[in-house]
Parts: structure tokens; sequence; C-alpha cells
């Protein structure tokens, strides 16, 4: 409520003069306050993740991983070579096949065979048993990069202790002469020629398996027999 300033009489809102003793009322004036502005709503922050920090490998499994990783190469490498090596030696190999004959020519050398026991037998570099019959099926005759192997399968009605015998004469300096259960094996090496004689029962039969080489690998063997 408002009041006169000079004798302190209450004065109405809307009063202009004092009405006891006349004087002026000044104008109310209005002191606008500020109006502090609506509060702006914050901006929401995303929450700042550190990057995680990687693991280090422990230097053993790094080794263990490189080393893995050259093996593999180096497998991918050889089977690509094994391969190269293969088909070249395919594209320069030539087989011929004619009565039982079988010549087969490579890189390396000519290997010829054939089953022919009457053949294998005249080569073999030792007599035939008495009696003995010769099975061409299990007979062979190859020749491969200067060496001959002569083998020749035969079957006799004798037991084998008295086969066994016979070829113990033929090969008196055998280096090996052993038998079980009449089951013999005699081995020879002189003169460059190899001879293996092995004798065993079967089904009746007394079965004679001969097998001859000559030249480099019986020289060899010969000359390690020397050097002994």
């Amino acid at each position: 409520m408002a009041f006169c300033n000079s004798c302190g009489t209450s004065l109405q809102p809307e009063a202009r003069f004092c009405p006891k003793c006349g004087a002026t009322v000044p104008a109310t004036s209005s002191r606008a306050f500020p109006t502090s502005p609506a509060a702006t709503p914050a901006t929401p922050v995303a929450p700042v993740v550190s990057p995680a920090v990687p693991q280090r490998m422990n230097p053993t499994i790094k080794v263990v991983l490189i080393v893995v990783g050259v093996l593999v190469g180096l497998g991918i490498l050889g089977t690509i070579a094994a391969t190269y090596v293969g088909l070249n030696i395919a594209r320069h190999t030539k087989v011929e096949e004619h009565d039982g004959n079988v010549r087969v020519q490579t890189p390396f050398g000519t290997v010829e065979s054939n089953q022919n026991a009457d053949r294998a037998i005249r080569e073999m570099g030792i007599d035939v048993y008495p009696g003995a019959h010769a099975l061409d099926k299990d007979a062979a005759n190859v020749n491969i990069a200067g060496m001959h192997t002569v083998s020749v399968q035969m079957e006799s009605d004798d037991p084998p202790e008295k086969v066994a015998q016979f070829y113990q004469q033929q090969l008196p300096h055998a280096n090996v002469n052993v038998s079980d259960s009449k089951h013999y094996t005699i081995v020879s090496n002189e003169r460059h020629n190899l001879i293996t004689v092995n004798i065993e029962p079967q089904d009746g039969k007394t079965m004679i398996h001969v097998a001859s080489v000559t030249g480099k690998g019986a020289a060899e063997s010969d000359s390690g027999k020397a050097e002994e």
C-alpha cells in the first residue's frame, strides 16, 4: 500500500494527490527485474571409452608360429617341386612291352624286365637243383643302371634239407648259411656276383627261390666284404 511522503496519509493505489495535504503523489515506476532466461538443458556427453590395450604375445609362441609358417611354406614348395619332377619324368618315360618283355626308358636309365624262367635260369649264375621245376610267373630278369638282377622261383618234390645240402655244396664260401624249422637261407658274394637262395616247405613241395645280382650293386657289396 502507498503512503504520502509529506504527511504519511494512506493513499489509494490510483491516487495522484494526497487527500489530506494535497501533495502530489509521484508516479510509481515498476522496477523491472531481469528475468533469468530458462536454463538450457545440458547436452548429454557420451562416455569416453579408452581403447583396449592389445595383449603382448608370448615370445615363445611367436617363435613357434614363425617356425610352423616356415615349415608349411617349405612343404608347399617341396610338393610343387616333386610334382614338377614327377611330371618331367612321366613326359620322358617310354614303356615298351612285347611277349612278356618290358622295356622302360627313363631319364635315369633303362629298365628291362621279362618273366622268361628259362632265360632267368641261364643267367642266375648257379646250377638248378636236379628235377626242380621253374615257375614262369615268379621269374624276373631286370637290367637297370648297370645292375642285372635275376630272380627264379622253383619247386621240388625232395625235402628242404636235401635241397639245402645241394646248394651248400654249390656255395661253399657263403657269407650266410642259416636254417630254422626247415627254412634255409644261403647268401654268397663272390666274383662280383651276389646270390641269395631261400628254401622252404610249402603245400607238400619244397620251394626254392634264387636271386642273383651282378654289376654295380654286387660289386659294391663285394668290395664291402673285402674291406672287412
